[in-house]
């Protein structure tokens, strides 16, 4: 059985695009080598080179470990945090109670 390849449209591309290149500031502020991060990270230097330019096909695990080196691990549980659409939706589907007679 073949392996399906995730197409992405050019505004997830881009999307991935600005999370390898934030990543790539982070590490350049701490004024981290791609040696030093990718040997913490236990991942190779060219792996870290895709992470930093949002390759599409980098797991999550991979952006996470370089994430945790940069001590930056816990930016991962913003993603989704506030869901707006998510929350209107939920809203227009409760149900109030009538109230009962008023005495």
């Amino acid at each position: 059985m073949k392996a399906r390849k995730t197409k992405l449209l050019p505004k997830e591309i881009r999307i991935l695009e600005v999370v390898g290149e934030n990543i790539k500031l982070a590490r350049l502020r701490r004024r981290m080598t791609t040696e030093q991060v990718s040997e913490r990270a236990n991942i190779a230097r060219s792996t870290l080179w895709h992470v930093e330019k949002g390759s599409e096909h980098i797991g999550i695990g991979t952006f996470l470990q370089v994430l945790s080196v940069l001590g930056l691990e816990k930016d991962i549980l913003k993603i989704a945090e506030d869901d707006l659409l998510g929350r209107k939706l939920q809203d227009v589907n409760l149900t109030t109670k009538k109230r009962g007679p008023k005495k």
